[in-house]
């Protein structure tokens, strides 16, 4: 018998072997008729079937923490929109039965959203999960999706909603594969979040089958079929516990601060507790993405001093409002912008005449007021800025409502091209390797077909990295990253040896990432980034850092 490997894109770090489940298939398109005897019976049964849907993601949601409900509370929320059930209807009384309306009215959806780019593309795999779970309830079809494990398994599906892996147990689910899907997908992201070795983008994986095993390397992308269970378990335990003393250094000493990435006091606590040393991206428009009005500045102080009181004393860093083209906001929004990834985003929406500057000076404000009341050591950053003369714009509004550190993300190449003009006006700068990787190759991160560009051992981001390591040794600068480059183990000693002086990522990556810095030393570290940025290509990249 011909055991089949298959080759993927490295998702989440680990290794883990056992025995192959396949995720349920979505229910597939439903037949455009015949058309109902009675719409107005047939219309009716849309609300109770969205009902059903929402009280089970409700249940899993409640069971989970941090990104998982977040991500699971989003997904609830589209469906209930009522935009999609009053579609929906609407075409119920046009002669479509009610699956066929549903479909309809959220691939509708699904394509508007799609169109805009960015973080609302994202959401576009939501709606169509949210699609398939009503279609499936419809017709009396099980849900799609992971079901209940009864044991430890490796997972294996087309493609993870979202909402699937966030309901994941680590050690049952032992891996994910999946046939589609970057390594800055939700699911890459939640797998990630959750511990779970996976790997994504690997063609090929749907055809393993119920029962089969494998041996999945998140870290090489490697997904190796073996004959038994005995050997799919040893191989998987092979890979050794991470040992990490809360203290984020090389070998030698060299100190490399761990931080976490979080958006809500729920996911800062989870970082507190699992050792970070502080918070490195504190995504603030978490508070702002599901309110139809700015929230008062009431709601802003609750969520701000939950999330800096977790860290009283130590460093946490903002991002300000990274809103704005492909994150439309109801009080933020302008019209006719034609490629929004391109467009008025994050800091350029607070310098567009109007409500966005008053938006940008009352949450400085609030984060200011959070620190003094919380005594966390707050840091301001703000995200898609370009040049000098931005970073310079916003620091002067820091220093204005008594913030003494602050700093600009790194994620367009042109503020890499003048870094050191940028580095002169702020006090550290953090790179966000998945926009930056997005728009130095041009390659939008949601998207299956180009995912492998957005892999971040491409050695073209890696050279960027470097200049920015450069510009910080000239400058006195520190450069951090709190993309999802932070959270791969073998990428991190990389990241040092280029120069960059914290990484923040996902909480449930701190002990892996922690483990093996200790184990290299900074000079170690300056080998492999020089050897990672000599390869011709992101496969040779990582295998000349091992």
């Amino acid at each position: 018998m011909t055991l089949l490997s298959l080759q993927g894109i490295p998702a989440s770090p680990g290794r883990a072997g056992g025995r192959v489940v396949r995720v349920a298939d979505a229910p597939g398109e439903p037949p455009v008729g015949p058309a109902p005897a009675d719409p107005a019976a047939e219309g009716a049964r849309i609300e109770p079937a969205v009902e059903v849907v929402s009280a089970r993601l409700q249940a899993r949601a409640d069971s989970v923490s941090g990104d998982a409900k977040d991500v699971l509370e989003a997904t609830i929320a589209m469906v209930g929109d009522p935009a999609l059930l009053d579609n929906a209807r609407e075409l119920v009384g046009h002669g479509r039965p009610a699956p066929r309306a549903v479909w309809e009215a959220a691939n509708a959806f699904a394509e508007m959203l799609a169109g805009m780019g960015g973080y609302m593309a994202e959401r576009a795999r939501d709606i169509q999960d949210v699609r398939d779970r009503i279609v499936a309830e419809l017709q009396g079809l099980p849900a799609p999706g992971v079901a209940d494990l009864d044991a430890p398994a490796v997972l294996v599906a087309a493609d993870l909603a979202p909402a699937d892996t966030a309901g994941l147990r680590p050690g049952v689910a032992l891996a994910l594969v999946t046939e589609q899907g970057g390594p800055t997908s939700h699911t890459a992201i939640l797998a990630r979040s959750l511990g779970i070795p996976a790997v994504v983008g690997c063609a090929g994986a749907t055809a393993y089958s119920d029962g089969q095993f494998l041996v999945v390397d998140g870290s090489s992308g490697e997904v190796v079929e073996v004959a038994t269970a005995e050997e799919a378990t040893v191989a998987g335990a092979a890979a050794v516990a991470a040992e990490w003393d809360g203290v984020g250094r090389t070998a030698d000493g060299h100190v490399v601060p761990l931080l976490a990435n979080v958006g809500d006091a729920p996911g800062a606590a989870k970082g507190a507790a699992d050792r970070a040393e502080g918070v490195g991206l504190f995504r603030t428009e978490l508070a702002f993405l599901s309110a139809a009005e700015e929230p008062s500045e009431q709601r802003q102080r609750e969520v701000y001093d939950g999330v800096l009181a977790a860290f009283a004393g130590k460093p946490v860093t903002a991002r300000t409002l990274d809103a704005g083209a492909d994150k439309p906001l109801p009080f933020l929004t302008l019209d006719g912008e034609p490629n929004p990834a391109l467009g008025v985003r994050g800091l350029r929406i607070a310098r567009v005449p109007g409500n966005g500057a008053d938006v940008l000076e009352r949450q400085l404000a609030g984060l200011a007021a959070a620190a003094k009341e919380t005594g966390a050591e707050l840091k301001v950053m703000a995200p898609m800025v370009a040049t000098a003369e931005e970073a310079r714009w916003f620091v002067e509004r820091c220093r204005a409502h008594g913030i003494t550190s602050a700093g600009v993300m790194i994620e367009i190449p042109a503020a890499v091209l003048t870094a050191r003009e940028i580095m002169a006006e702020v006090d550290f700068v953090s790179v966000g390797t998945n926009d930056l990787a997005q728009y130095l190759f041009a390659a939008d991160r949601q998207s299956g077909p180009v995912a492998a560009l957005n892999d971040p051992w491409q050695p073209a981001l890696l050279r960027l990295i470097r200049m920015l390591g450069e510009a910080s040794v000239e400058t006195g600068t520190p450069v951090g990253v709190c993309g999802e480059a932070a959270a791969d183990p073998a990428l991190a000693p990389v990241l040092v040896g280029l120069g960059v002086a914290t990484l923040s990522m996902g909480s449930g990556a701190l002990a892996a990432v922690g483990a093996s810095l200790a184990s290299v030393t900074l000079d170690e570290c300056r080998a492999r980034a020089a050897a990672a940025c000599a390869a011709p290509d992101p496969i040779a990249a990582r295998q000349a850092a091992l």
